[in-house]
């Protein structure tokens, strides 16, 4: 950057690609609060259980996780109550402008979402398609028989269209997924 008087700046911006992915996830932690706050639902982001092996401990304050591991593997990000219903979701984005890349969701994730329908729960994805702008909603019904009836490694942008609800972005709260609940699973309240 050139400035009067020939003084030169030079700008470094580091580019991080930490966190990628957490966007979709701090707007539905936020969601989520303020359903608490207004009393419309009580759903929560689910803790990931690890071990932890080794503790660096510098001084009496500070303490490093040196080493942990996954306990086990997790289930869906989300789960909560609504409306007197259980729900458990998965969230996940993509950065593809046509398509939900399957391997994005692991399977123990999908029997998990088959487990809580058969048991009279409500499963779903939300699904943020970043360069589009758009998040959706999809049933597990929907996810269920996408896989079961494709052979494709990718669920279509069209299906979302079809069959999942177009969630909005707004102030408060930051997405509205439980409108789409609503929508979706009308009559099933």
């Amino acid at each position: 950057m050139h400035y009067p008087k020939g003084i030169k700046k030079q700008i470094n911006k580091e580019i991080t690609y930490a966190n990628r992915g957490m966007s979709l996830e701090e707007d539905l932690n936020e969601s989520n609060e303020y359903y608490i706050i207004i009393d419309r639902a009580i759903i929560y982001k689910k803790p990931i259980p690890i071990q932890i092996n080794k503790v660096n401990y510098p001084n009496r304050h500070d303490a490093k996780i040196i080493e942990a591991y996954y306990k086990v593997p997790s289930t869906t990000d989300y789960n909560g109550i609504y409306k007197g219903k259980y729900i458990d979701f998965e969230a996940k984005e993509t950065t593809s402008k046509t398509s939900f890349p399957l391997p994005n969701i692991h399977v123990h994730q999908i029997k998990h979402i088959e487990s809580i329908m058969r048991h009279g729960g409500i499963g779903f994805i939300i699904v943020s398609f970043v360069n589009l702008s758009r998040i959706y909603l999809l049933k597990g019904e929907d996810l269920i028989e996408f896989i079961n009836n494709n052979k494709r490694k990718s669920i279509p942008l069209s299906y979302f269209e079809e069959r999942g609800y177009l969630l909005k972005y707004q102030f408060q709260p930051r997405i509205d997924y439980l409108e789409g609940i609503d929508e979706l699973y009308r009559g099933e309240f």
